[in-house]
């Protein structure tokens, strides 16, 4: 059974039809002004990637994150599927509400998983940081002090506050995500760092050409970049804080987030939204709460005004 995701249009559609003016999507958390890619060379498309552009993707990559090693995956989702397989099955806790993929993930594997609310003494902890949905952040020394016999953490929207990144400590294991905070969530690229061991057999189960020409060639550029992405933090902050203000003109009571998504409490949930054409991230677990991401134009904050 797959499980419920944000990011997808068909789903609004097939609720509320389509719109006047067309659907803007703020479901899936991810930047909406993208790193502006270049055209490809054809070798890009033409020929398979080669072990010499997965290697300058990775050695950008880990420069960018400040880690000793970067492993380069078809999106982070990859790890979380991957990883449970590359350890004995064990006693495995799961800072929860969190990303819906990660305690079926372990638990497929054979692993005994937890939901805890903190994280707890166990075998392996796995702590999404920021979270996803509500955006709540641990300092890094807060989890370097978890009782765990490996710390898992799930850096996808880490981009925007690396100071809370745990990349530079080897010991770890730390899931990363391009496309988020990159905007370009198509090109299904991400990466996990931490022991060699561990990413030695992660490695070993994604078998050759793990990630496309594209990808190498846009993510080793990308990474490389280093004042779009100051830039392009500040940028995020500035609209997030917007966001605040609309949402709190209108009502909304802010419970969390990041500069990539606001998760707020309110009443009308997604059909208020969906009235508009704006679509956003819903939880049938958690009703009455929603997160949103952040509108991409002036047109798409109008909207939003109006909900």
């Amino acid at each position: 059974m797959r499980l419920p995701h944000g990011g997808d249009l068909g789903h609004a559609r097939r609720a509320f039809g389509e719109p006047e003016g067309g659907w803007i999507d703020l479901s899936a958390g991810v930047n909406p002004w993208s790193w502006p890619a270049p055209p490809l060379p054809p070798e890009a498309l033409r020929r398979l990637p080669s072990e010499d552009g997965l290697a300058d993707l990775a050695a950008a990559a880990a420069r960018a994150f400040g880690a000793r090693r970067a492993l380069p995956l078809p999106g982070a989702q990859a790890a979380i599927l991957h990883l449970p397989y590359c350890l004995p099955p064990g006693d495995v806790a799961v800072v929860s509400p969190t990303y819906n993929e990660h305690a079926p993930a372990w638990e497929a594997a054979g692993h005994r998983v937890r939901l805890v609310a903190e994280p707890e003494p166990a075998g392996v902890l796995v702590v999404t940081n920021p979270n996803n949905p509500d955006g709540r952040s641990w300092r890094p020394e807060e989890l370097l002090g978890a009782d765990c016999g490996l710390l898992v953490v799930d850096e996808s929207f880490a981009d925007p506050t690396p100071e809370f990144s745990l990349a530079a400590h080897g010991h770890v294991v730390v899931l990363r995500s391009f496309g988020k905070f990159y905007g370009l969530p198509g090109l299904r690229l991400g990466f996990a760092l931490g022991p060699d061991g561990l990413l030695d057999k992660l490695e070993a189960r994604l078998g050759p050409w793990p990630v496309s020409g594209p990808a190498l060639e846009i993510g080793a550029r990308a990474y490389r970049d280093e004042a779009w992405a100051a830039e392009m933090r500040a940028r995020l902050r500035q609209a997030a804080a917007r966001l605040d203000d609309v949402l709190a003109a209108r009502g909304y009571e802010l419970l969390g987030g990041t500069p990539l998504f606001r998760f707020v409490a309110g009443e009308g949930g997604a059909a208020r939204f969906a009235r508009q054409g704006l679509w956003v991230r819903t939880f049938p677990d958690m009703p009455g709460r929603f997160r949103l991401g952040l509108p991409p134009d002036e047109a798409a904050w109008a909207r939003l005004a109006r909900v």
